[in-house]
């Protein structure tokens, strides 16, 4: 029986994502995926946030071992990659450095071509990793730490966007309104397995955003100011409801999110409804949009857990359309940290 290192493969994609505080590699030959390791910083804990400076060092610790580990994984030889595909943005600038230095190195040594991919592109095209996929044309909730869009998907390269934040993200406000009860970073997970312990007995605004747009802003200041008139009257009123705290914060969030993308499905009329990005591992959310499939009879798509928060195999899915289309970037392209859809 023939190894894999023995396989003709008609396209073999290397794939590296940096974009925040993961480090991530991949391989995907010919559409399967062979590999896709991330190493996390567990570092940025005590910090309350992300510090782009001690994320930049970390990738530059992490790249090669978990590059490594990918092409072994793949059981594969480096002779045998056909582009590599990296994260140009958009996200902290230092960490996309670490990936594209190291994807432009690695290409010019082995005389292959890079493939450049724009991360909340990725996050949507993660649905083609695997079947079932999406029918085009679809919509796709993109849900994270830094963006918040509704997005309307013609092919696999051609998507616009309909609606976004105009301020916060929704995960930027899962995180800060859990910084509000006295939970960790990241709290969004956190709020999320404590939600399930709880109802959604306090009742907090959902702000009145014309079109398709979002904002969390208003949101996080009421929930702020409630919490403050609460423990004013009673100190441990945080500990004595932490459950209900956490449901009631979740449940609005994910309700404005939800309204909005009930609302792009109509104004579009589109059937086809995704969910993408680090947020849409929310059980919350992907609860809301699995019963509001069924009430629409909408065909609904749900990122597995693995797919859901930042990681490679979606730069490489990316990069194989890309590469597909001979889509190719050069070695002079250059990280942006604000980079354009």
């Amino acid at each position: 029986m023939k190894s894999e290192k023995n396989l003709v493969y008609k396209s073999v994609i290397l794939a590296i994502e940096s974009s925040c505080d993961d480090t991530s590699a991949a391989v995907l030959a010919d559409r399967q995926l062979l590999s896709n390791v991330v190493a996390n910083q567990k570092i940025h804990e005590k910090y309350g946030g992300v510090v782009p400076e001690v994320a930049s060092r970390a990738h530059l610790e992490h790249i090669i071992p978990v590059v490594d580990q990918a092409i072994k994984e793949a059981k594969i030889e480096k002779s045998q990659i056909s582009a590599i595909a990296v994260t140009r943005g958009p996200g902290l600038m230092g960490s996309l450095l670490v990936g594209n230095v190291f994807a432009k190195s690695l290409a010019y040594s082995l005389g292959i071509p890079i493939l450049d991919v724009h991360h909340m592109q990725a996050h949507i095209l993660a649905h083609f990793i695997e079947k079932p996929c999406p029918s085009f044309p679809f919509l796709c909730l993109t849900v994270s730490g830094g963006h918040t869009q509704i997005v309307k998907i013609v092919n696999h390269l051609e998507m616009t966007i309909l609606g976004e934040t105009i301020d916060d993200a929704a995960g930027e406000a899962f995180d800060k309104t859990g910084k509000m009860l006295g939970l960790t970073y990241p709290a969004g997970p956190q709020i999320d397995n404590l939600a399930q312990l709880g109802k959604p007995v306090f009742k907090f605004p959902e702000p009145k955003i014309d079109g398709l747009n979002f904002s969390f802003s208003g949101l996080k200041t009421s929930i702020l100011y409630f919490l403050k008139r609460q423990l004013k009257e009673n100190p441990e009123f945080i500990q004595e409801n932490l459950h209900d705290l956490c449901a009631s914060i979740q449940h609005r969030i994910v309700t404005i999110l939800i309204n909005k993308l009930e609302k792009a499905a109509r104004e579009e009329n589109i059937q086809h409804i995704a969910i993408a990005g680090g947020v849409s591992a929310n059980t919350g959310l992907r609860t809301a949009l699995t019963e509001l499939g069924k009430h629409h009879g909408w065909q609904t798509y749900i990122p597995k857990f693995q797919f859901c928060t930042d990681n490679a195999a979606m730069i490489a899915i990316t990069g194989h359309f890309k590469y597909q289309k001979g889509q190719f970037a050069d070695q002079t392209i250059a990280p942006s940290a604000r980079m354009n859809w």
